[in-house]
């Protein structure tokens, strides 16, 4: 049985994980780009590119991921 509680993680397991997730949102971002189409809704009162609004919400998760990773290492007192 493992040792550590489901849930946590030992900062050693997110920096080795940290670059695949940016990766992965990365290629995720691709994807879309090239898979949605060019239609468009209208946010704030001008149109928008239904790409933009989903790249904005990928961008988002990488900007949560990012915060979360480095609030990891100023707790750890590091780098």
């Amino acid at each position: 049985m493992r040792d550590e509680q489901q849930g946590t993680r030992n900062g050693s397991d997110l920096e080795r994980r940290y670059p695949i997730a940016l990766a992965m949102f990365g290629v995720l971002a691709v994807l879309v780009w090239f898979t949605i189409g060019e239609g468009s809704v209208v946010v704030l009162g001008r149109p928008v590119e239904v790409r933009w609004v989903v790249e904005f919400i990928l961008a988002m998760f990488v900007f949560r991921t990012v915060m979360a990773m480095q609030a990891d290492r100023i707790r750890r007192g590091g780098k």
